[in-house]
């Protein structure tokens, strides 16, 4: 039944009609909270003020209670004399008397009016005079009916309704509770989400590794989810492949919340439980496969009218399905309104391929081109990355009937926050440790930095089309043997970054020299993915061989270096820092230069001084880099060079 129902996968507008059919999304009910816990709650009900607010007609300013009329004609020439009353106002305390024509009576700011008083003459705009023994107001400016006063019931009127139900409390909101006199508040009860994470792989943060064993990042990724839509969540941590246990865990969750989780255990696998146990629910499954990418396996059960999810066991795809299914149910279930994703118009950067029969989200980053337009950079990283999600501005959707979205297409990114946060330098190209030292650097100046991992042929193209402010590079022209600035065209600078030793790595007990490891047919080889510097280097050292794991093309210095240390390769080619870190056996090939193509039109931009300043010779970042192996260019740290 659970095959015969994975393979049934629907559209994901038919999935979501379905299950939400089956399932319950009313708020579980309300309650009284007191006002000092009522802040990011939900209303339950409309609140009415139960008292005038103000409560009194009140003064506005220090000054002097009078009749309007009494001031009319004053002036800084001829002021107004008005005799000053022997009763003063102080704040909350209820006025002793009424004010007579001709007198003015002093009145701090928030005091209650006096009866016959019509306005408040600032105390600023008066003098006290003494005359004949008795003290006198001289009034240099005429005052309006009404001046400096704030009337009983102007802001909010007793009966009015002050906040209407589904308003989630801000502090604003807080503040006109408190301003009517309500100690507590209606809210919304908070819905529960249980959340399971599943698999005997699956250990907790701060638990050692073991070969083989990942940590729980969907556990925490899920419950901080439900958290920030103003549920609750039970982490229950991480349930074992043992059927029995998993059932009972299940059993346990629906007793005690209004919606459960789990994460993993959707596929065909046998090893996979999650879908056989939540099949035994009544009604069980609703939906076990959905047309999209990332997140078809996604599995929609209910029980009763219990909603109940499973969700695809790798990060990314957690993360969107839980957006696209869950979240907008649990706004319904916390008294939210629907939530309103903003867009932006942008052109692809890259040329992508799509799998046809799937609708695609497609992670993109956003940067902007020198004429202000922007261009959408996807992301690349695959379902099973926990960071694509949330260094991503957003994503763009790819129609099911979608094979290859070209490079300049126009596309619709919808943003996954609100509003984009500007970088001040974008950087697309080869991506290195040394560089996140630079962006550190930066950011600590005051300049953001969004990194952009291209590949040095992605990023030169990029800076190339004015794309992006800098393009780190590390291309060796096999002709000449120099690095980087043959590949310069026109309109791009060179600025110079800095030398990395690229080299042979292996397992510290592996001593044979290069050639050797090479040359043996029973050694398996990491490579490195085309379009980076690193695979031109490792075809000159090959010279036309494809050992064993030639095709093995990681994409990155750390994966590579991880591949040897875990013993799926015997041997690669990666920087010396990585292999140091790493601990790996470490022989040096060449010293490659790691520069930054710059577009001549962005050079002086602010963002890309600081860049050079904090390369300058002799800088503290110099000897940061320096200390973990990233050397200044022999004679020419911090230069630059090429065509403008």
């Amino acid at each position: 039944m659970k095959q015969q129902q994975f393979l049934n996968v629907l559209d994901r507008d038919e999935a979501e009609r379905r299950w939400r059919a089956a399932v319950d999304c009313a708020p579980p009910g309300s309650e009284e909270v007191a006002l000092d816990a009522a802040l990011g709650r939900v209303l339950a009900r409309d609140v009415r003020a139960a008292v005038d607010v103000p409560a009194f007609d009140r003064a506005n300013m220090d000054g002097f209670a009078l009749r309007a009329a009494d001031s009319f004609g004053a002036s800084e020439e001829a002021p107004a004399l008005l005799q000053l009353a022997a009763d003063s106002i102080p704040t909350g305390a209820q006025p002793r008397s009424e004010l007579a024509p001709g007198f003015a009576m002093g009145i701090a700011t928030g005091g209650m009016l006096p009866r016959g008083a019509d306005a408040v003459a600032p105390v600023e705009h008066t003098d006290l005079v003494e005359r004949d023994g008795q003290r006198w107001v001289a009034l240099r400016r005429a005052v309006a009916p009404g001046g400096a006063i704030s009337h009983a019931g102007t802001d909010m009127g007793q009966g009015e309704t002050a906040l209407f139900a589904g308003t989630r409390l801000s502090s604003r909101e807080t503040g006109v509770l408190a301003a009517i006199g309500c100690a507590q508040a209606p809210v919304v009860q908070r819905p529960v989400v249980a959340v399971l994470s599943t698999g005997d792989e699956i250990v907790q943060p701060g638990t050692p590794l073991r070969p083989g064993q990942v940590y729980d990042s969907n556990g925490r990724i899920l419950a901080d989810a439900v958290r920030e839509l103003g549920c609750t969540p039970h982490f229950l941590g991480a349930q074992p492949d043992d059927e029995s246990a998993l059932r009972g865990a299940l059993h346990a969750a629906l007793r005690g919340a209004d919606l459960v989780l789990l994460s993993g255990g959707t596929s065909k696998g046998e090893g996979d439980l999650n879908a056989r146990v939540v099949a035994e629910l009544e009604p069980g499954i609703i939906v076990h496969g959905v047309a999209l990418k990332p997140g078809k396996p996604i599995c929609l059960a209910a029980a009763g009218r219990k909603p109940v999810v499973i969700l695809p066991g790798f990060p990314t795809s957690a993360v969107f399905t839980f957006h696209e299914f869950v979240a907008p149910l649990l706004r319904d279930m916390a008294g939210l309104p629907p939530q309103r994703r903003e867009t932006r118009s942008a052109r692809l950067a890259m040329h992508t391929r799509s799998e046809r029969g799937r609708l695609e989200y497609l992670l993109v980053g956003l940067g902007e081109d020198g004429a202000g337009e922007l261009n959408a950079w996807p992301m690349g990283k695959g379902s099973g990355s926990v960071t694509a999600f949330s260094r991503a501005d957003g994503f763009v959707r790819l129609p099911r009937n979608t094979e290859i979205a070209e490079e300049g297409a126009a596309v619709e990114v919808t943003l996954l926050g609100s509003g984009i946060e500007a970088a001040d330098l974008l950087i697309a190209g080869s991506h290195c440790a040394g560089l996140d030292m630079i962006a550190g650097a930066l950011a600590r100046r005051g300049f953001p930095v969004k990194v952009l991992a291209v590949g040095s042929r992605g990023g030169l193209a990029a800076a190339q089309r004015g794309e992006c402010d800098a393009a780190p590079i590390h291309l060796l022209d096999p002709e000449s043997g120099r690095y980087n600035a043959p590949f310069l065209g026109a309109g791009l600078r060179l600025l110079r970054g800095y030398t990395r030793m690229q080299g042979v790595i292996t397992r510290p007990d592996e001593r044979r020299d290069t050639e050797a490891l090479v040359a043996d047919p029973a050694l398996r080889m990491v490579s490195r993915n085309r379009g980076a510097g690193t695979r031109v280097l490792i075809d000159e050292l090959l010279g036309g061989r494809r050992p064993p794991g030639y095709g093995y093309e990681p994409r990155s210095h750390y994966a590579v270096a991880a591949a040897v240390a875990q013993g799926r390769a015997d041997w690669g080619v990666t920087i010396e820092t990585v292999a140091r870190e790493k601990g790996l056996r470490f022989r040096p090939l060449r010293a490659e230069h790691y520069d930054f193509a710059v577009p001549a039109a962005r050079w002086e931009r602010p963002a890309l001084r600081a860049l050079r300043e904090v390369l300058a010779p002799g800088s503290e970042l110099r000897r940061q880099l320096a200390a973990r192996g990233f050397a200044d260019p022999a004679g020419e740290a911090g230069g630059e060079a090429g065509a403008d």
